[in-house]
């Protein structure tokens, strides 16, 4: 997929890098996962033809906003708050983290409830040991910055040459599924065009740094999106945040695997995520 354009605003905390699609008044703020960045929309489709406005930064590390823009998962916060202020953005009906984005936005939500009214969870990175050893190691030397783009121009000859396979070996990690992933034809053009778009810069390997569970300061109402079969971020991550999360409730993807917009359930799911970003959240039961 063609990148997104985008901008770099410099903030009180240091330059940002992000895209402000404005629609309606009701804003979600995405927190993308790993090796993405401000210029490249997954999954987005449902929101914008709902009227949603979407706000998508880029991680420290990631595109271009660079890393003393967000030290810590804690200061980045601080930053994406500066930048909301900038945009005149005074409150978001959601923040959207997904994957590797998980814990920044249960950051946000918890040290900045004033802006954040609701939080949505997909695929996401929870306060369990994330990830396992063996791919820490791994990910520490084939996407350290420096070698991450050559290891991404790898992966963009491999497409090219082997178009749909190649595409499978890359997905088989990322669920615990046996055997090749069932994907519509729209899906797969659709992950070539992301996996050759993709790139680490310097975020991947911080995404890999434990950061601070803050679950049980997050007051406003959850939705945590997951599926059992994910081989990226294991199920017992969204278990984790729907019992460390005060107001949370769990969605169970049908998808093979990490990947939960290419599921056939996604629209439905999508739907639900919409239509909590508009419910007032007073109406939503704690527990």
């Amino acid at each position: 997929m063609a990148p997104l354009p985008t901008e770099v605003r410099a903030t009180a905390g240091g330059p940002v890098e992000f895209r402000f699609e404005r629609r309606g008044d009701d804003v979600l703020l995405i927190l993308h996962g790993g090796h993405m960045r401000a210029g490249l929309a997954l999954g987005e489709e449902p929101f914008a033809a709902a009227g949603f406005s979407v706000l998508a930064p880029s991680r420290p590390g990631y595109g271009r906003t660079p890393v003393r823009s967000g030290r810590t998962v804690a200061a980045y916060t601080d930053t994406v708050r500066a930048l909301c202020a900038d945009l005149d953005v005074a409150r978001v009906a959601a923040v959207v983290g997904i994957s590797g984005g998980g814990p920044t936005a249960v950051a946000l939500a918890a040290r900045h409830p004033d802006l954040v009214e609701r939080l949505v969870l997909v695929s996401a990175v929870g306060p369990l040991p994330w990830p396992d050893r063996r791919t820490r190691i791994g990910g520490r030397i084939v996407f350290a910055p420096g070698v991450e783009a050559a290891t991404w121009a790898g992966i963009r000859m491999l497409l090219r040459a082997r178009g749909r396979r190649a595409l499978g070996s890359l997905l088989s990690p990322l669920s615990t599924v046996r055997g090749p992933a069932e994907l519509t034809d729209g899906d797969a053009e659709m992950l070539l065009r992301l996996f050759a778009a993709m790139r680490s810069g310097r975020g991947f390997v911080r995404d890999m740094r434990p950061a601070p569970d803050l679950c049980a300061a997050v007051t406003q109402p959850a939705l945590v999106v997951a599926s059992r079969t994910d081989g990226g971020v294991p199920f017992a991550h969204a278990e984790a945040l729907v019992a460390g999360l005060p107001r949370a409730e769990l969605v169970e993807s049908r998808a093979a695997g990490h990947f939960v917009w290419c599921a056939p359930d996604w629209p439905a799911v999508a739907g639900r995520v919409a239509a909590f970003g508009r419910t007032p959240p007073d109406q939503v039961k704690a527990r």
